[in-house]
């Protein structure tokens, strides 16, 4: 398709429009790592053995999985923009429901439901943005939602920590805020999520929905409209005729994703999320500060030190933006799978060893940065760039229902593994499957860098054909 500049309006409304998306992967970023810091404080509260705490940490990723499994079909048949709207309220019921719980199980409940609305956020937000962008900015722009998700991490870490400190200063106000803030700092982590989340459901109002979604469900006038507003007229005309193009046969079945070529995308997309969970990288989200702990810091160092490896994983998140559409998805793929299994050699050595904590934090952050500069980048813009425009929503379910299914089962065993196999038997474990990884991908990820999304799924068509 021939280039057609956008005009400066056309280009800052379509950022816009991608961050407000992108806000989805705040919450869920905000929303996942919150936990690292009430981890101590909620075993403490309710005297928790080591299966309890591990359900606690992971039962927000049963809702995860769940939510993960019915967004694609409720985003299909409702469209993308609705589910994002119920994921922000999700958010706020989670946030308070989780600062003030009545009971253990409550707490549990509004945990599941904060992440209800993380596993709807983790498939609709992507598929939202890879549906505006242009082939030419999509990789840093579906990129623009792995930064919001590190940023929401970094955020938490840090007003986490800036609680923590403000617990030790005495009053807060009102009864409610010393019991937030002070009694149980834990109740305050939780409570800041509502702003975000009030904001994300109010800004998710006034974008539109997406043109690909609109012209599949027969409603051309408005997303050639939609069109419009991010593309010169031209080649809104031939975007119209392109997606159109694509979806002559209507019925679109599941069946599709068994098909020789389209299957290949399937599977490409579940290793993804599987390996990228087996990485470990969501335990050092969930489980930083008492990984740290473990290491020989205490409560409050170790908080502060997990600020430390957010801000690496914020740097080279934005570094990945910047040349994932220069130098593709398969070498940060496969070169940074590489660094991310050396580097969790090593962590596993220190601790084997017993060595000061400062050089365990080291490793940790040269870990942090090798994944956030490959496949906690690649994995957001590959996975909704694969799939045929009329199954996206459905396989981009079932992938990231992998992704969440894998990182619960992970989540909720490691403190029993941590018990009875010990931390440098786990990062030995993750660095092995993580390697093996490597060779996956280099075997099957495809390279998908400055290629349209209808020029995506004719690959995988004429393969199907062959």
């Amino acid at each position: 398709m021939k280039d057609f500049k956008m005009t400066r309006t056309q280009v800052m409304y379509l950022g816009i429009i991608c961050l407000v998306a992108s806000l989805g992967g705040f919450l869920f970023g905000f929303d996942t790592a919150v936990i690292s810091g009430t981890v101590s404080f909620v075993r403490d509260f309710y005297v928790l053995s080591d299966l309890e705490l591990g359900w606690f940490t992971g039962s927000a990723l049963i809702g995860c999985v769940v939510g993960a499994l019915v967004a694609g079909k409720l985003g299909d048949s409702f469209g993308r923009k609705p589910v994002l709207i119920v994921a922000g309220a999700l958010f706020f019921i989670s946030a308070v429901g989780s600062a003030f719980p009545p009971s253990f199980t409550l707490l549990i409940v509004a945990r599941i439901i904060g992440g209800f609305g993380v596993g709807i956020a983790s498939v609709a937000a992507p598929l939202y943005i890879s549906e505006f962008a242009p082939a030419k900015y999509r990789g840093r722009l579906v990129a623009l939602y792995q930064l919001s998700i590190v940023t929401g991490i970094i955020l938490a870490y840090l007003s986490n920590w800036l609680i923590l400190k403000g617990s030790e200063s005495g009053e807060w106000g009102s009864a409610w805020m010393q019991t937030a803030f002070v009694t149980g700092p834990w109740r305050g982590m939780f409570l800041v999520e509502t702003l975000p989340a009030g904001l994300f459901f109010l800004m998710m109002l006034m974008v539109p929905e997406t043109p690909r979604w609109l012209i599949l469900n027969h409603r051309e006038s408005r997303g050639l409209k939609v069109l419009e507003l991010i593309q010169p007229v031209q080649k809104a005309l031939a975007t119209l005729k392109e997606i159109t193009a694509s979806s002559l046969d209507e019925k679109a079945s599941i069946r599709e994703l068994l098909q020789p070529g389209i299957r290949k995308a399937l599977i490409i997309g579940i290793a993804l999320s599987v390996f990228g969970q087996l990485t470990g990288v969501n335990i050092v989200v969930y489980y930083g500060p008492s990984i740290l702990e473990n290491a020989g810091l205490n409560i409050g160092g170790a908080l502060q030190y997990q600020v430390g490896l957010g801000v690496i994983n914020f740097v080279f998140t934005v570094i990945s933006m910047f040349i994932i559409d220069r130098f593709g998805r398969r070498p940060l793929l496969v070169g940074g799978m590489g660094m991310v299994g050396v580097m969790l050699i090593v962590t596993a050595i220190l601790f084997l060893f017993r060595v000061p904590a400062t050089w365990i934090v080291i490793a940790l952050g040269l870990y942090i940065g090798a994944i956030a500069i490959s496949i906690s980048a690649v994995i957001w813009v590959i996975t909704p760039e694969i799939f045929p425009n009329r199954l996206r929503g459905r396989a981009m379910s079932i992938a990231t229902f992998s992704n969440w299914g894998t990182n619960a089962l992970v989540a909720i065993a490691f403190p029993w593994l941590i018990s009875n196999l010990g931390m440098s038997s786990v990062f030995f474990t993750f660095a092995a499957i993580c390697l093996i990884g490597v060779f996956v991908f280099f075997k099957m990820v495809p390279e998908t860098k400055g290629k349209t999304l209808e020029e995506i799924e004719n690959l995988w068509l004429s393969k199907s054909k062959v």
